[in-house]
């Protein structure tokens, strides 16, 4: 396909989609498809079909909207309308709101009135619900592959790379060093092969937005990992997906299969020199493959371990051959970059962190799902207005960056959503999980839950971890079920610095960071449960505070390696 062939296509799709006088947008995500969002679509299309009004009528199933707590959803466009709770049962009232305007008190509303949108600034999920995850032609009709044609055509190697660094991109899936900066290493590398990596196997409890990104606009990643392809010399692309994401491995597949038919992908794209091919490669669902040498190591074939620090992808990656491993996220922001400017996304944000970040807000506040916010806004706005506040209770922390991450109390509310600010207070951005907690949560209990994660989640390679985190459980096990002593708490702190200094890799150096997080905040929680044996949130399985003192409360045998 020549460039001249491909804006035809795309001129061609935007004339056919104005022969619509109304979309209908389903969403599809895993949460609404639970609850009947496949049967809800196929009702609107009979209806539709029965009215015979489908030419004027279009009936699409989207990646995710969002408003996951407000599902099954349905929503309009030109109006821009929302449904929620849609049942089948709804389907005729949305076709004959469509057709006569016709409208039942507070059955829908704006998204304009929405808070949870309006405070919103989407990039990454710019087309998230509003196209057909599954069409590439959709895809294109709403600007999608212009930002690799315009690479191509008129921006040279190194051009790219330039554009990227002003641009100020600090990667949104890890510790949020400088992506331009990564990628220049690997395009000076010299080597007869490369390779481009998207790590999209992050699956943390609380962080479903590498799966979101994937099944709700999957051709932007691979647009983006085709412009990394360009920039640094590669011509071999590999996504790798947990294996239990099954929705994202399919629509990422065809949206490979329809890419390469099309000429965007495989070689002489755009009828030009450059040549790029995307696998996928399915991983087991092991957290440790976070670690992007064990990452590598999987794609190999290899036993999935991770290797010393000093081992660098970008000098030394797949089959020692320099490899550019990177985020969902950060691939997916390639594309705007390249349309609009480095300058244009470093005007997003703050200063010191550009653009915006994906978060999956759950946890105790009235509204969660699947956002996108600038960069410096409050945490306070996420939780009260994007959020709704919360359900009942009070505030108590929020949970950032799942289990490797940390918590931010109620004091710290203010504090500006950004990669050194929670760092701050020990907690991180990281997988973007924000969990939201009230005041009927345990923070010792959280640890304890945390840490059975790390725990199981052990590749074993090294003994500080492969140890560490099956003591560090036992002793927050003990503490939560009225079985602790004293000397617990000492060997807690102690533990956590312990695996924090001496772990492998950064799952166990992550291990101890919600312990950590919350002994600083919440010491009293803590001690509390050692000296009163009582759990002021009343959550855990313990003892009254007058049933046996210190001395008379048996310890449990701890456990031996």
């Amino acid at each position: 396909m020549t460039i001249d062939e491909f804006y035809r296509m795309g001129h061609g799709y935007r004339e056919t989609l104005q022969r619509f006088t109304t979309e209908i947008f389903v969403c599809g995500s895993g949460g609404c498809a639970a609850c009947g969002a496949g049967t809800i679509r196929k009702r609107l299309e009979s209806i539709c079909s029965a009215r015979g009004v489908s030419s004027s009528i279009r009936i699409v199933q989207t990646g995710c909207i969002g408003f996951c707590s407000e599902g099954p959803l349905v929503r309009i466009h030109p109006s821009d309308e929302i449904f929620t709770h849609v049942s089948p049962d709804d389907a005729e009232h949305i076709i004959e709101r469509c057709l006569t305007n016709a409208r039942k008190p507070h059955d829908t509303t704006h998204a304009a009135d929405i808070p949870f949108f309006t405070r919103q600034h989407r990039i990454v999920l710019r087309n998230a619900g509003l196209i057909d995850p599954e069409s590439v032609t959709d895809y294109i009709g709403h600007g999608g592959y212009e930002a690799l044609a315009k690479a191509i055509s008129y921006i040279p190697p190194e051009g790219v790379i330039l554009e990227l660094r002003s641009s100020r991109l600090r990667d949104r899936g890890g510790n949020g060093s400088p992506v331009g900066l990564t990628w220049g290493i690997v395009a000076r590398a010299k080597a007869e092969r490369k390779y481009v990596v998207c790590n999209a196997d992050k699956g943390d409890p609380g962080a479903f937005v590498d799966r979101g990104i994937l099944e709700g606009d999957p051709h932007k990643v691979l647009e983006g990992m085709a412009i990394a392809g360009y920039a640094v010399g590669a011509e071999q692309g590999y996504i790798y997906i947990r294996g239990d994401h099954r929705q994202a491995i399919e629509r990422v597949r065809k949206a490979i299969d329809q890419a390469e038919r099309r000429q965007l992908l495989g070689n002489r794209i755009f009828d030009s020199s450059f040549n790029f091919r995307i696998d996928i490669r399915k991983g087991a669902g092991t957290s440790v493959c976070g670690d992007e040498t064990a990452l590598i190591a999987s794609i190999e074939g290899a036993r999935s371990e991770p290797r010393p620090s000093s081992w660098l992808a970008s000098q030394c990656g797949l089959w020692g051959k320099p490899t550019l491993v990177s985020d969902v996220e950060n691939f997916a922001n390639i594309p705007s970059i390249i349309l609009h400017g480095g300058k244009w996304f470093a005007s997003i944000g703050t200063e010191k962190c550009s653009g915006t970040k994906v978060f999956w807000l759950a946890g105790f506040t009235r509204h969660g799902g699947l956002i996108e916010v600038p960069m410096g806004i409050p945490l306070r706005d996420i939780v009260y207005d994007i959020g709704g506040g919360i359900r009942k209770g009070e505030f108590k922390a929020v949970h950032a960056g799942g289990p490797f991450g940390g918590c931010i109390p109620a004091q710290h509310l203010d504090t500006p959503v950004d990669f050194d600010s929670f760092a701050q207070l020990g907690a991180a951005i990281g997988s973007g999980g924000l969990v939201v907690l009230d005041d009927s949560v345990c923070m010792v209990d959280l640890a304890r839950h945390y840490s059975a994660y790390f725990m199981n989640e052990c590749c074993g390679k090294c003994t500080p971890c492969r140890v560490g985190t099956h003591q560090l459980h036992a002793i927050l096990d003990r503490m939560t079920s009225g079985n602790a002593d004293t000397a617990d708490f000492a060997t807690l702190e102690e533990l956590c610095d312990m695996l924090k200094d001496t772990s492998l890799c950064g799952l166990g150096q992550s291990a101890p960071n919600s312990v950590l997080g919350s002994l600083h905040f919440f010491r009293k929680e803590y001690e509390d449960h050692i000296h009163r044996r009582l759990c002021p949130a009343g959550s855990c399985r313990m003892q009254s505070p007058m049933a046996a003192s210190p001395r008379q409360v048996k310890r449990e045998p701890r456990r031996k390696g």
